[in-house]
């Protein structure tokens, strides 16, 4: 199983980025999805998860109202839909499904 997480990058405040996990070696539409994030010194945190089948949406409290995780099972891969970003959203982003982690994307909130 492997994941691959992309779309990180450097952005103003109030700015937005999609991110996507595109996971390969295992039958990804049986999985439940999570993106989980880290800032530098920081423990990893859970930022949002969708469920396999129906796709059930859960959010961190930080996060709700801002952010959008999705899935497109024929393409094997999980997006997040990152809006009105804040310095305090910088951390690596990584995705984890199937007892598997990615190699996480680096988002960089400032002016």
């Amino acid at each position: 199983a492997q994941l691959v997480e992309s779309g990180g990058d450097l952005v103003q405040p109030g700015g937005s980025l999609r991110l996507s996990c595109v996971a390969s070696g295992f039958t990804f539409s049986w999985y439940n999805v999570n993106w989980y994030r880290q800032a530098s010194g920081e423990e990893r945190e859970f930022v949002a998860s969708i469920t396999a089948g129906e796709g059930t949406r859960n959010y961190a409290a930080s996060v709700k109202g801002r952010f959008t995780i999705s899935r497109d099972n024929d393409k094997n891969t999980a997006y997040l839909q990152m809006n009105n970003l804040k310095p305090e959203d910088t951390a690596v982003y990584y995705c984890y499904a199937a007892r598997t982690w990615g190699q996480g994307t680096q988002v960089t909130v400032s002016s």
